[in-house]
């Protein structure tokens, strides 16, 4: 199964160009755990090995993203509160939660569009409380697009870099099946443990902006 998915992706990709980047990362942008790590590395690698420019990869892997965040944005804002109310208690949420949550993010929205977007799990669901926050859609849009930009990014450069790594030996189905599945080999796992490395720092900085936002609302607040 974990194979036909990969080979599936590497397919879409090099069949379709910047366009099946396109639609792999507005699916991976919804709630379908489609990892970004299996899209966007394989394509830096092909920048690597110049079949892909890496502007228009990163291009397409972005505006992919938003495409996904749009769609999980708007079934939010359509159908989410409704949805809440009614199974909401099944699944441990309130009316008081939803409220809350739609508080939040009246007051801190754009600054949690954009970090949600550089987690790993919350980006993929981090459009439905905006959604139901009904945080104004330019503001969602282009932090959603900051976002994902330094998403994408880092992982096109990160597959470039591999590239630089290890040569034009290795296949995209070896890059990509570090990501999927559970029997690695000792290449693999060192791909994967190099990308944890990059994870953890991105989730570093995400803390610092997250401490530097809170102080900075805070002196305001009080000024």
């Amino acid at each position: 199964m974990i194979a036909s998915i990969l080979q599936f992706i590497i397919d879409a990709i090099d069949t379709l160009g910047y366009v099946g980047i396109f639609i792999l990362m507005a699916i991976e942008s919804s709630i379908i755990p489609l990892p970004s790590e299996v899209v966007m590395i394989p394509a830096g690698y092909l920048v690597y090995q110049g079949k892909m420019d890496m502007s228009l990869v990163i291009l397409s892997g972005t505006l992919g993203s938003l495409a996904g965040a749009l769609i999980n944005y708007y079934i939010a804002l359509k159908f989410g509160r409704l949805i809440v109310l009614k199974y909401g208690k099944y699944f441990l949420m309130k009316e008081s939660t939803l409220l809350k949550t739609e508080g939040f993010f009246m007051r801190h929205g754009p600054i949690s569009t954009f970090i949600g977007r550089l987690l790993p799990l919350i980006r993929h669901y981090i459009s439905l409380p905006a959604g139901l926050a009904k945080m104004k859609l330019w503001k969602f849009c282009l932090y959603t697009l900051l976002g994902a930009l330094v998403w994408v990014a880092v992982l096109s450069y990160f597959g470039y870099y591999l590239g630089n790594t290890l040569g034009d030996a290795q296949s995209l189905n070896e890059i990509a099946g570090a990501f999927m599945g559970s029997n690695k080999d000792a290449t693999q796992l060192d791909i994967k443990s190099q990308a944890k490395n990059i994870m953890l720092i991105i989730v570093a900085v995400v803390i610092i902006i997250g401490i530097v936002y809170s102080i900075i609302s805070k002196f305001k607040k009080n000024k």
